[in-house]
């Protein structure tokens, strides 16, 4: 496994991210802690979760699969740099409070206290937040984190799905408050879906964040679907989106090219964004043993430049700002 600086920190963490999102209501907890171990056998030390994870009724479930196998010890929690986040609201269907979600002081000191008694253990090491809240101040926001900095419950915060200009804005009133600020960005972000690249990662590698790629297979749409489709394996998201001629043509020229060098197209696509500046690890969310064994021979990819120079080709990128979108 090959690791890398989280951002700005000193902390290492591998350049595969293991996203659990899938843990509960697609994978069972006995077969969730098989891939954990599988995981941490091959090195990969950087978990990631939410609080909202299960999903519906079952919200709060995946971070207690987490939970459970932390408890089997084996160093396993002493091992892994665990990442979660805060947004969503966690209350009942039909119960929810006013201050039951987003990012006021008074949600995040109740949900990273939540998340402690799930994950059974007493920190998190990276607390993120999954969205931007347009009606929490920013000050608001730092203080709460930086309470719990100092109660020792979270050790850095990072941010999900936040643009450009909102990640500046909170790490200048981070400096300002003399907080340390954001480490780290997790966004959408892989050869299909390029947009990331116009301000988002721009500002967090000026920010010193590390960028950490969610559906980095696009759906499966990177991951050989039209190969599966032939087979009858397609899923329904990637299904939907070949319906677009354009897409398709993308799509087909991107698996034919794989095909001409024997490369199978979601370990290209791993591949590709461990190539690309800012990034610490794109997140891989497996349903089973198998996929995380694919994801890993991803990692060990390393493309040609013929092979880079033709997905740029395929998938052209938007350009920096504001050349994407002026002279």
């Amino acid at each position: 496994m090959k690791y890398t600086q989280l951002g700005r920190t000193g902390l290492k963490v591998s350049r595969l991210v293991l996203g659990t999102m899938n843990f509960g209501p697609l994978t069972n907890e006995a077969d969730s802690h098989a891939i954990m171990d599988d995981a941490l056998g091959a090195g990969i030390n950087f978990f990631d979760t939410a609080n909202v994870y299960g999903w519906g009724e079952n919200k709060g479930r995946t971070e207690e699969i987490l939970g459970t196998w932390f408890a089997q010890g084996g160093g396993r929690r002493d091992k892994v740099v665990l990442a979660t986040k805060v947004y969503g609201n966690m209350a009942a269907e039909g119960d929810a409070w006013p201050n039951h979600d987003k990012l006021s002081a008074l949600n995040i000191r109740r949900a990273v206290d939540a998340s402690l008694k799930r994950l059974q253990t007493d920190h998190i090491d990276l607390y993120q937040f999954h969205h931007i809240d347009r009606d929490t101040p920013v000050e608001e926001i730092w203080q709460a984190i930086d309470t719990l900095i100092q109660q020792g419950k979270i050790l850095y915060a990072g941010s999900s799905n936040f643009p450009g200009w909102k990640i500046a804005q909170t790490n200048e009133t981070a400096r300002r408050l003399g907080s340390y600020g954001l480490v780290s960005e997790q966004c959408l972000y892989n050869l299909a879906e390029r947009r990331a690249e116009m301000e988002v990662i721009p500002a967090a590698r000026e920010y010193g964040l590390g960028v950490i790629p969610w559906s980095p297979l696009q759906g499966g749409l990177l991951g050989g679907a039209i190969r599966k489709e032939r087979e009858g394996g397609s899923g329904k998201r990637s299904s939907d989106r070949l319906k677009d001629s354009k897409i398709r043509e993308q799509v087909q020229a991107y698996e034919d090219l794989l095909d001409k060098h024997g490369i199978e197209p979601g370990e290209a696509a791993l591949a590709w964004l461990l190539t690309r500046p800012g990034v610490t690890g794109p997140i891989v969310g497996p349903r089973t043993a198998e996929q995380l064994e694919s994801a890993l021979r991803g990692i060990d990819l390393e493309l040609s430049d013929e092979v880079l120079a033709s997905l740029e080709e395929i998938f052209p990128g938007t350009g920096p700002s504001p050349e994407a979108f002026a002279w």
